[in-house]
């Protein structure tokens, strides 16, 4: 397996209302998911060979829920997806690469991520995923 963009997450207000302009394009929304550690509802909307990932907070004290009332609703970070998930976590921070944290968690879907810290991705809130 090679590198890609696996998705975009797009922080928003209201999952209902900001899914419903896929679903006029003609895309297909996944059910939603809730991931309870990160306090988030969830949708994936395929779109080619990655995906739009709809995040909801479902606190007021959520990472998302804070980004909203600090930057408002719109992207909030890229994911892509690597072969070997350890192994590239053990390399940044061999590297001395900020990560958001350190432990790999399971998030949607079931699948292990973490988090690249923006100050050392020229400003981008970078996530690695494995399957």
């Amino acid at each position: 397996m090679t590198f890609q963009i696996d998705h975009l997450g797009i922080a928003v207000k209201s999952l209902s209302a900001a899914k419903s302009i896929y679903e006029k394009l003609g895309l297909s929304v996944s059910a939603e998911e809730t991931v309870e550690h990160e306090k988030v509802r969830l949708v994936m909307v395929p779109v080619g060979e990655s995906r739009f990932e709809l995040l909801e907070p479902t606190s007021e004290d959520s990472t998302i829920a804070k980004f909203i009332a600090k930057r408002g609703e719109g992207l909030h970070h890229v994911c892509m997806k690597v072969p070997d998930l350890p192994a590239a976590v053990e390399r940044l921070k061999k590297d001395g690469v900020r990560l958001v944290s350190e432990e790999i968690k399971v998030g949607a879907g079931g699948h292990q991520y973490v988090f690249v810290h923006p100050t050392s991705t020229g400003g981008v809130l970078l996530e690695l995923v494995q399957e």
